[in-house]
């Protein structure tokens, strides 16, 4: 089965770090995912630019409505991912739990699904 981690993150967190301490970080992050890579659970993982840089794109009816970031109403972001293969939830979760990133962010697991179950 396909499990999300998803590392949302504190809204501003990234911008109160140092460069230093933000690339040793990442440099954690890379490891954890050459770790996962190695026991054949990940499928893939990527760090997100900040919500600064994005945009979000609503379309109710014909007019569609588009946010450029940040956004005020945000406490927090999307800040990577990390797609695995697990057997369970359980083993999911364990994975989750060792992830540097739930250190200084939140780590939801999601099992990927179709919207309508």
């Amino acid at each position: 089965m396909a499990y999300m981690l998803l590392i949302m993150e504190p809204a501003g967190q990234r911008q109160s770090r140092s460069e230093a301490e933000g690339r040793a970080l990442y440099e954690r992050m890379l490891r954890y995912s050459a770790e996962l890579k190695e026991r054949g659970l990940l499928r893939m993982s990527q760090s997100l630019k900040t919500d600064s840089e994005g945009a979000r794109v609503q379309r109710r009816g014909e007019r569609p409505s588009i946010v450029d970031g940040p956004f005020a109403e945000a406490k927090e972001m999307v800040g990577g991912f990390f797609l695995l293969t697990c057997q369970t939830l359980a083993e999911a979760i364990t994975i989750a739990r060792e992830c540097p990133a739930a250190e200084w962010a939140t780590v939801e697991v999601r099992e990927l699904g179709p919207c309508f179950e």
